[in-house]
């Protein structure tokens, strides 16, 4: 089967594409097929997610995947939330991995409360007007670090320390990030859906 995956994220289409193997489930970019990206205007992960995998519907005619996560840090109201990614630009910066880290870095100078969590919304729909669409919800929790450590992963990953497994997360290796991640829970739940409702695998 063929997921349209409404993204254009390189490492998180591996990340993915790993996960979801065990199905035989092939994902492709929406910007491989000329997709452009929805428009995200909601202020939770599942609402935002669920309107990208509808738009990318819509487009191919293809059943769609769609992703919406972040970090929510308990000590900022659960900031950067569903802004994660172009967290940098609220304070005027540029929208980058690196500026994002560096003004959650600067929010959370004066912070003794440390702790915060990745979250995955995955949305997976039939077509766009797909009355049940699947959804899984992942959290992974952590604190935040006072600086990057770790050259792996991407976004956030170098900021959040797992105290279980005692690394950040830019210290797993990507088999060890499949295997615990706000990513990967969400994924578990969402095969068991895949299989039970659509009847794949």
């Amino acid at each position: 089967m063929k997921l349209v995956l409404a993204s254009n994220n390189a490492k998180k289409l591996a990340e993915l594409q790993a996960l979801f193997a065990p199905l035989g489930v092939e994902l492709v970019t929406q910007g491989s097929l000329g997709i452009p990206e929805a428009e995200e205007p909601f202020q939770t992960f599942v609402e935002n997610a669920l309107t990208k995998a509808r738009h990318a519907a819509r487009l191919s005619g293809l059943p769609a995947l769609a992703d919406d996560s972040g970090l929510a840090v308990d000590s900022l109201g659960g900031a950067p939330g569903v802004l994660s990614a172009r967290y940098a630009t609220l304070f005027g910066q540029p929208k980058s991995d690196a500026d994002n880290n560096r003004v959650l870095l600067g929010q959370m100078a004066d912070k003794a409360d440390r702790a915060g969590r990745f979250v995955c919304a995955l949305v997976a729909v039939k077509g766009p007007d797909d009355p049940e669409p699947l959804v899984a919800m992942g959290r992974w929790q952590g604190e935040i670090q006072r600086e990057a450590v770790g050259a792996g992963g991407f976004g956030y990953d170098p900021l959040m320390f797992i105290p279980a497994l005692g690394r950040s997360v830019a210290e797993l290796s990507s088999a060890e990030k499949n295997r615990w991640s706000h990513r990967a829970l969400a994924t578990v739940d969402l095969l068991r859906q895949m299989r039970e409702v659509w009847h794949l695998g």
